[in-house]
């Protein structure tokens, strides 16, 4: 599929990781993108709080480029996640364009990151949802590689490790993938979303050395 390239810069406004609420869930590979937004929120110093009318965690401060940024982690549950993103986007009368979804991705290795400016759902339900609230595909997305399990042989054990939680090894590792996110982010920010593509996809993080 070729992506509609615009003579404009597409500017995120709007940045919104996807993952589970319940502490059962918490640092696991499928909440990637809760761990990113928030990783957003330290570094950028924007608190976070629930929003009953956004239905997730919000908050909205300045980014590094200057300009007024708002994240979100809907507390919907995956699934559902469309309906917090076009909560948000209708309140403040935001396009499709201007929303960055941050999400875990089974089809790239762990260290690999790869953002780009539409996109089908690839089997991401949260993505699926996503896509039916915006009514549209033509939103950026930022994938982060959690690999695949060893053994694919049962659905079982695409659940386990989706939903399972990283080991220390990997924990180091998606540390500093976090970091490199922000990063791109920052990049999307500064001089819009297909100039950070550069970076953002051709990059593989290592593990640290210890």
């Amino acid at each position: 599929m070729t992506e509609v390239v615009s003579k404009n810069l597409v500017i995120p406004q709007l940045i919104v990781g996807l993952g589970n609420p319940e502490p059962k869930y918490e640092q696991t590979r499928h909440n990637i993108g809760f761990a990113a937004v928030d990783a957003c929120a330290r570094s950028w110093k924007i608190p976070m709080a629930e929003n009953r009318k956004f239905q997730g965690e919000y908050g909205e401060g300045i980014a590094p480029s200057g300009e007024k940024i708002r994240l979100l982690k809907p507390l919907t549950y995956m699934n559902l996640s469309g309906q917090a993103i076009q909560a948000v986007t209708s309140w403040y009368k935001l396009s499709p364009e201007s929303v960055l979804v941050i999400y875990d991705e089974m089809d790239l290795p762990m260290g690999k990151t790869r953002l780009r400016l539409s996109g089908s759902a690839g089997g991401h339900n949260g993505i699926k949802s996503a896509i039916a609230h915006l009514g549209t595909q033509n939103f950026p997305r930022l994938r982060i590689g959690i690999g695949r399990p060893k053994n694919e042989n049962t659905g079982s054990s695409t659940v386990s490790h989706v939903l399972g939680k990283f080991s220390a090894a990997e924990n180091q590792l998606m540390s500093v993938v976090l970091q490199f996110v922000v990063e791109c982010v920052e990049l999307s920010l500064q001089g819009g979303v297909e100039k950070a593509m550069n970076v953002c996809n051709s990059r593989t993080i290592d593990s640290p050395q210890s």
